[in-house]
């Protein structure tokens, strides 16, 4: 399954025609959140993929078009944020948002509220266990885990609870966006079972049950 995943930055390299043929056929979308939607309709459209599915970023809002249309969400995109869908026998689920560092903000979550949103996936990943024998292969978020890929500061500090979902659930991949990657900044971390990549602006991934192959780097 070849995988794109983009987040935070609309970038030309996926905002031109000639994407598709630089990047190749593309077999399942994931979007890490605060890219504007018709970003988001425009690559559904152009790479002509059937699975798309997307988790809001804490920058998220609605876009009033010249046309007068009024975009809520991304057409062609499915919602991920504490669902579980299973594509082509892959296992992936999600959860929005960012720390809360503004009162009221939408997408925005405090380490308790997180912890709880994380609990109520737990009974649907023992069920993929019994039935599938793993509990999730990729998991999409905006933020990273705590201590991995974030920041100092109080925007972009990570989740506690997706260390926990790491540890206890061992996803093959976990992608987010939230904290942009520049220079030598890591973007790319192994967690236990898990790879921790860091989306932004996008990468091409190439993921299967034995092995998984991300801007030239593999692991199997």
């Amino acid at each position: 399954m070849r995988i794109l995943a983009v987040s935070d930055e609309v970038t030309n390299a996926i905002y031109n025609p000639e994407a598709k043929t630089l990047l190749g056929e593309i077999d399942l979308l994931l979007s890490c959140g605060d890219l504007p939607y018709t970003y988001l309709e425009y690559i559904v459209t152009h790479f002509e993929v059937r699975h798309a599915f997307y988790v809001h970023g804490n920058h998220d809002s609605i876009e009033y078009l010249n046309n007068g249309r009024v975009l809520t969400a991304p057409g062609g995109w499915r919602n991920l944020d504490r669902r579980v869908v299973n594509v082509d026998d892959v296992l992936i689920a999600g959860l929005e948002g960012s720390i809360r560092y503004k009162p009221e903000a939408p997408y925005q979550y405090n380490q308790s509220q997180m912890w709880q949103r994380a609990f109520r996936l737990a009974p649907r990943f023992l069920f993929n266990r019994i039935f599938f024998g793993r509990y999730v292969d990729i998991f999409i978020a905006h933020s990273p885990p705590a201590g991995i890929h974030d920041g100092q500061d109080r925007a972009h500090r990570g989740f506690q609870a997706f260390v926990w979902l790491m540890r206890a659930f061992r996803p093959r991949l976990f992608l987010h966006g939230h904290k942009h990657h520049y220079g030598a900044s890591a973007w790319r971390s192994c967690f236990e079972a898990t790879d921790v990549v860091n989306v932004h602006p996008f990468r091409v991934i190439e993921f299967d049950q034995d092995e998984i192959t991300c801007g030239g780097f593999s692991r199997r």
